[in-house]
């Protein structure tokens, strides 16, 4: 039984539906898992917490990836070994505008790599766009549901605090860059290399131009941990709008 499961998740074949959402917290699952039909856990191995239900009669897991771009590849490559072909991920940013604001949404159209785990699979010269159908469906559904978002570049980081970091981050978002975060660039690039569809919806925990951008993440730790406050009910919504894009994906 042991050697049939994937080392890091602890899953086999059979506990992974076709179509996943990517998290990066543990704890996130639990309250993403609320919105399907009968979820059950089926691991908890290091930073991979897995769950697995139905949404409106489609099979989708949900698997947290930790922080950054070894462990979200380590997650992407054993769930596509175990049958996922449609991943999304649904995780938190930093926004690199003066005009985007906390609790609104950014969906990657494309991710800007300062990230490094992916330059084990291409070059830096590889791009990382999110696919079309998955990006068309996000988009759909967003201006569906009348969210409040945004739709464009984004760039993916290593190290939240260097000072490295803080400069690259201005550089690019002078031309454009929407938001900031460390998982997406993974996620989008390994997805292209493996041949499976993958996306992005990142909702906004601080705002550009803020003094104490510590703080407003640390407040969405803290709403996260009660699982209370106005950035946990706008986390609710950005999910939803991952879970119905899953819905016309499924057509596609």
């Amino acid at each position: 039984m042991i050697s049939k499961l994937e080392p890091h998740l602890l899953c086999k074949k059979g506990d992974i539906a076709p179509y996943v959402l990517l998290p990066g917290d543990p704890g996130r699952v639990l309250r993403m898992a609320k919105l399907l039909d009968n979820p059950k856990e089926i691991s908890f191995n290091r930073e991979y917490r897995i769950v697995t239900g139905k949404y409106q009669g489609l099979p989708v897991t949900i698997c947290s990836t930790g922080i950054g771009g070894p462990s979200t590849a380590i997650a992407i490559e054993e769930l596509i070994n175990l049958g996922a072909h449609t991943f999304i991920r649904v995780g938190s940013c930093g926004a690199c505008q003066k005009k985007i604001k906390i609790g609104e949404v950014v969906i990657s159209d494309s991710v800007i790599r300062e990230d490094h785990t992916c330059l084990d699979y291409v070059p830096l010269q590889f791009p990382a766009v999110a696919n079309r159908h998955v990006l068309r469906a996000l988009e759909e559904i967003a201006l569906k549901t009348k969210s409040e978002y945004y739709v464009g570049p984004t760039i993916s980081s290593d190290a939240l605090y260097s000072q490295a970091n803080r400069n690259r981050k201005i550089f690019w978002s002078k031309f454009g860059a929407l938001a900031q975060d460390m998982e997406a660039g993974t996620v989008l690039t390994l997805a292209r290399v493996k041949g499976v569809r993958a996306g992005s919806i990142l909702l906004v925990v601080a705002a550009e131009g803020e003094k104490n951008i510590k703080a407003k993440i640390a407040r969405y730790s803290s709403e996260a941990q009660s699982g209370q406050g106005q950035l946990v009910e706008k986390e609710k919504r950005a999910v939803q709008i991952a879970l119905e894009a899953l819905l016309i994906l499924k057509k596609k």
